[in-house]
């Protein structure tokens, strides 16, 4: 998979170096490189107790991203997923620790407990006060003798953090740091492995299936399990954490492992809200990365007043999002004037079957247009058209089935509400359009006609344009003479875009020519395929 670096060998510095760059001069780094990459605060003083942590690479914004007033002082930086030297770790104390002394925070792994502990043994030879704690917070081997550290570290960062800005000795730091660690628990779970920079990816989590407990380096979990949607995969996770933490007050850091989208991050974030787990949230965010995972962590930690207060101590630091209560979704009724008035239902059997119908045959058509607007689009006519015509069905008993001039009026509103982008506009203009022609006597093929006036005089498209239109003017343009003659003129319509190599009007428009040319407007085949529904159930 292509990656936007330069060199493996030069992946870590640079970053280090693009960090420091956009500090604004608030981070500087020890002359050490390649082998010593410690970076720590410029205002930093040493009248305080250090906080030191770091590990491998690649877990960005951890460690580096969170020194700053109020959490870490330093960080030690290895190789991607590689633990730092005892020399640059040594290093590290060296440069930060005062006579207050310094706390090392490490992630429950051989190589950094190893280095970390060398580093603090000799820091100590050399009469530095040095304190080492280790977070083991992953539940999700229950038998394994030394549990990983993973996103749960972060609570520590803070709570340590809050207590060293506040002046507090080591021994008061060190021990609020242990009972952090005495309590977080964490969890994660991803559909996809990470991609570590030179090395083949490993697909080993299959299509339909997610993987419980992988570790931050892409260790295999304790399990796969089957992957339905971010509901069931949020309460698998919640179901063991809850396990391991009781009832009282609660705080959640909910985590990206890396390449999981914010909106995906957001469903979750719903659903781990509605599981009453917690009655705070960190996040969500990316905070203990793992690459590229498409995956999402969530910690645990059990609060008194005094956690809580550190952990909502404010910190300048653009990685840390901070903490927010969580709360009853707030709701304000519509302004005036915008509720919708709902119609009059009535009943007329011919017109709820063609309306269902035509909408199973939508349904059935999203993957093939959702392709066919990958072509020319983002992918989403099918899903978009599908998601109208699902909820079209399930209004249809609230519908004025039996009287076309409300009923016109009442579908474009339905429309309006239910399909993105700009189609739910463009059909509530055309049938609130051709309810007003048909409630001025209009027959149903001028209704529509004026409809697709309406259309083209509001979005400027025309035949030609490469939309919709294409199809649907010629098929109005037909009806009087049956639907089969309209569904032909139709088809011949979405068949014609194929060969049109600029679009003028739509999403098309900005995409290059060469994409176009071939593949039919995944609007106009859409039309296409309702009229030669309609031509099919009604004379076929």
């Amino acid at each position: 998979m292509a990656q936007f670096l330069n060199t493996k060998e030069t992946l870590v510095t640079e970053a280090i170096d693009g960090l420091l760059a956009s500090s604004g001069g608030q981070l500087t780094r020890l002359d050490g490189y390649p082998h010593i990459k410690v970076i720590f605060r410029s205002d930093w003083d040493k009248s305080k107790v250090a906080l030191v942590s770091g590990g491998g690479s690649g877990h960005e914004p951890a460690h580096a991203g969170f020194v700053g007033p109020g959490m870490l002082t330093a960080a030690v930086c290895g190789e991607v997923f590689a633990s730092p030297s005892v020399e640059a770790v040594l290093a590290g104390i060296l440069a930060v620790t005062g006579e207050a002394g310094c706390l090392l925070i490490v992630k429950n792994y051989t190589g950094d407990r190893l280095n970390f502990g060398l580093a603090a043994e000799r820091a100590r030879a050399l009469g530095r006060k040095v304190e080492m704690v280790v977070v083991d917070d992953d539940i999700a081997l229950p038998d394994l003798p030394q549990p990983r550290g993973v996103a749960g570290t972060l609570f520590v960062h803070k709570i340590a953090g809050a207590l060293a800005e506040s002046s507090a000795d080591l021994d008061t730091v060190t021990k609020a740091a242990t009972s952090t660690i005495e309590k977080v628990v964490s969890i994660g779970m991803s559909l996809d492995t990470c991609t570590v920079p030179g090395s083949p990816k490993e697909d080993r989590i299959a299509p339909g299936k997610a993987e419980l407990g992988l570790g931050i380096h892409g260790e295999p979990g304790v399990q796969q399990v089957e992957f339905s949607n971010a509901v069931s995969a949020m309460s698998t996770v919640v179901e063991k954490l809850k396990q391991r933490v009781g009832s009282g007050d609660c705080v959640a850091l909910v985590n990206n492992l890396g390449s999981t989208t914010p909106l995906e991050m957001a469903v979750l974030t719903h659903a781990l809200s509605e599981t009453g787990i917690a009655h705070h949230i960190i996040g969500p965010a990316p905070m203990m990365t793992s690459l590229d995972m498409h995956g999402f962590s969530v910690s645990i930690l059990p609060v008194d007043q005094d956690d809580l207060a550190a952990l909502e101590a404010p910190v300048d630091l653009a990685a840390w999002p901070g903490v927010n209560s969580i709360d009853p979704i707030k709701v304000a009724p519509l302004p005036d004037g915008l509720t919708p008035i709902d119609p009059i239902p009535s009943n007329n059997p011919a017109t709820r079957e063609t309306i269902t119908r035509l909408s199973e045959l939508l349904i059935n058509a999203e993957k093939n247009l959702n392709e066919l607007d990958a072509k020319s689009g983002d992918g989403d006519t099918g899903s978009t058209l599908a998601t109208a015509a699902r909820a079209l069905q399930s209004s249809l008993d609230r519908m004025p089935l039996a009287d076309l001039t409300q009923l016109f009026p009442a579908l474009g509103n339905e429309l309006s509400q239910t399909m993105g982008g700009s189609s739910g506009v463009i059909l509530a203009i055309f049938f609130n359009a051709a309810g007003d022609a048909s409630a001025s006597g209009a027959s149903v093929p001028k209704s529509l006609v004026e409809g697709l006036n309406r259309v083209s005089q509001v979005g400027g498209a025309k035949v030609g344009d490469r939309t919709m239109i294409d199809a649907l003017a010629p098929a109005l343009a037909a009806l009087p003479s049956g639907l089969a003659h309209a569904a032909e003129a139709a088809r011949e319509g979405a068949n014609n875009t194929a060969n049109i190599r600029r679009a003028k009007a739509g999403r098309a428009a900005y995409v290059p020519e060469e994409n176009l040319v071939g593949h039919n407007d995944p609007g106009a085949e859409a039309v296409a395929l309702l009229f030669e529904g309609l031509a099919r159930e009604i004379e076929g």
